[in-house]
């Protein structure tokens, strides 16, 4: 009996032997890894260097986005503490002292909301100061050991308001910003807007690293491992900021959009959407007062138009609704006989020539742009297969152009009025939508890329860059059908008895293909017999004016589609600056071949 208890003692014995000695093996040797990368951690430092910002330029190298070179301000952190408040006073003073617009409180809030505890680098207290009015003071301010000075870049638009709305603008990273793209969390800056957003990956490029070992006291004693930030981070476009200028000029005081495309490639030569803004007021942050004034502005200058302006298209869409008809049909020698109004129940549809054009074919239908031809004709397709053929000729879809969120506008048909509105689709609503009214809208690089189609037999797609460019698409469509167009959007330029643009292009030096448009905003009421003249209405009652060309006609080279708002009538509000626009790119050797 008493050799089994003295048994059990040894087991037990043995058993408390084995665990501790199992204990003392796991905490010298299984936990050893776990224990030397914690002490790795303490003890090597990660440095990540940010790479300065992509420059944006135009086709001939000129900067329109770079980077200003200039200074920011740290001080050592903790300095908020009783027995270091005097000298945080005394560096404080000292910047206010060689910078009096960065006052003393401000510099206080900033380095009390940025420093802490366990914040061990220096604090960014000023974040930027340019090179010319930091040079001379930057020896008495590094040889203070309590300040850090480090080199900054700042982001600056020269052409300032120029071609705002491509180039878009950068701005501080917000904390989603910073939760999608990591980089920013480092950089504290992200493209925000137009190609700065669109290219931001690019533009910003690759942190460089440096892996040093510190100290207890978080001092750099030995390199590890160093990794530079990339360099090739700058961006081509292909604006010509010449020509950027130069439409800026004439387009005026004018809201609306203007493009200039090659109608071949989609390479967008200019492209502007009025009125611009500076986008340079973004880079530091816009204060509120100056958003609200750009946002409460009826003519918008914030949205970029060209992309995101949603506009009845007029009689701009004549030609792809004359081909649709074409397609569908209905015969090459279609007449309709215009009396100036078309009767259904008891809605009377007008043609804008309150007399009536007469005898009316294709040709003629373009030139002179008579409604009722339209209206006959959509009643004899249908809206359905006109949506169709509108679709394959871009309308109602992105273009794919390198913008952010662009809009798709609305090509409509009865499936998309029973979705949106819970309604049936009425004849009334054929007959508008085939003069580009009614629930139908673009935008003004949809316009541009559909008369890039008509011009080529192609549809392309738009581009600021060419890592953006992509083959035109072959769009299936009848030779013969698209000279019968073609040979009316020669007419609207160029034949004097009844060419709705004739007199308002001649300035022209080449022979172009053009179309006008008036799209009405208000409807006009029934009982109105005799209709006001755009002058007479108010200026945000009268109709937008389009006028959308190429040329030269035989062998088209170049798109110019022109968007006045509330301008009345296409020809005469757009047609001297799509001629001077012409003119400038003979003077500028983009166009050769007159003819």
């Amino acid at each position: 009996m008493h050799l089994k208890r003295l048994n059990l003692i040894f087991i037990l014995i043995f058993i408390v032997l084995i665990t501790l000695l199992s204990r003392v093996y796991f905490l010298s040797i299984k936990s050893n890894t776990y224990y030397e990368e914690l002490s790795k951690r303490n003890y090597i430092k990660r440095i990540y260097k940010v790479p300065n910002r992509g420059i944006i330029k135009d086709r001939n190298g000129v900067p329109l986005a770079m980077n200003k070179l200039g200074f920011s301000i740290n001080l050592k952190p903790h300095l908020q503490s009783y027995k270091n408040k005097k000298r945080l006073e005394e560096l404080i003073t000292l910047i206010n002292k060689h910078f009096p617009e960065y006052k003393k409180e401000e510099l206080y809030k900033e380095y009390k909301k940025l420093d802490s505890n366990y914040k061990h680098d220096f604090v960014k207290i000023v974040d930027f100061i340019p090179y010319d009015n930091f040079f001379d003071k930057y020896t008495l301010f590094n040889s203070n050991d309590d300040i850090q000075i480090k080199s900054e870049v700042k982001r600056v638009y020269p052409e300032g308001k120029n071609a705002s709305h491509i180039i878009g603008y950068i701005g501080k990273a917000s904390r989603l910003d910073i939760q999608n793209n990591e980089f920013s969390k480092y950089s504290g800056i992200i493209g925000k807007n137009g190609l700065e957003k669109y290219y931001n990956d690019k533009l910003q490029g690759e942190l460089g690293v440096k892996v040093v070992k510190v100290n207890a006291l978080n001092k750099e004693i030995e390199l590890l491992d160093e990794k530079d930030p990339s360099s090739n981070n700058d961006l081509s476009i292909s604006l010509d900021i010449r020509l950027q200028r130069y439409i800026q000029k004439i387009f005026g005081d004018d809201s609306g959009a203007i493009v200039v495309m090659n109608a071949k490639n989609g390479e967008i030569l200019a492209a502007g959407s009025y009125p611009e803004f500076n986008n340079n007021i973004f880079v530091d942050g816009i204060s509120t007062k100056e958003w609200d004034k750009m946002r409460n502005d009826f003519n918008h200058p914030f949205t970029n138009k060209l992309i995101n302006g949603l506009y009845p298209p007029g009689s701009i869409i004549k030609m792809g609704i004359a081909l649709s008809f074409l397609d569908n049909g209905i015969k090459p020698n279609y007449e309709v006989y215009c009396s100036g109004s078309l009767q259904i129940g008891n809605r009377k549809f007008r043609c804008w020539k309150t007399t009536g054009h007469g005898r009316v074919g294709f040709v003629k239908a373009i030139r002179e742009s008579c409604d009722d031809f339209f209206y006959k004709g959509s009643l004899l397709v249908g809206i359905n297969k006109i949506s169709k053929s509108l679709g394959n000729y871009g309308i109602g879809k992105e273009t794919g152009v390198d913008l952010v969120n662009e809009f798709y506008a609305t090509n409509p048909n009865k499936d998309w009025k029973e979705k949106k509105y819970d309604q049936p689709w009425y004849i009334g609503d054929t007959i508008n939508a085939s003069i580009g009214q009614g629930y139908m809208t673009v935008t003004p690089l949809q316009i541009a890329r559909y008369t890039a189609f008509l011009a080529t037999g192609k549809l392309p797609k738009p581009h600021f860059s060419k890592l953006n460019f992509e083959e035109p698409k072959e769009i299936k469509h009848n030779d013969d059908y698209m000279k019968i167009v073609r040979q009316g959007m020669y007419e609207v330029a160029n034949n004097k008895d009844g060419g709705t643009a004739y007199y308002h292009v001649r300035e022209s030096k080449i022979k172009i293909a053009a179309k006008t448009g008036t799209a009405q905003v208000v409807s006009i009421p029934q009982a109105e017999k005799v209709r006001m003249k755009e002058s007479e209405l108010k200026y945000y009652h009268r109709s937008h004016a389009w006028l959308t060309t190429y040329g030269p006609f035989k062998d088209p080279q170049y798109v110019v589609t022109v968007l006045v708002e509330h301008g009345g009538h296409g020809g005469s509000a757009a047609g001297h600056v799509v001629s001077k626009i012409y003119n400038k790119l003979i003077e500028l050797g983009y166009i050769k071949n007159k003819k």
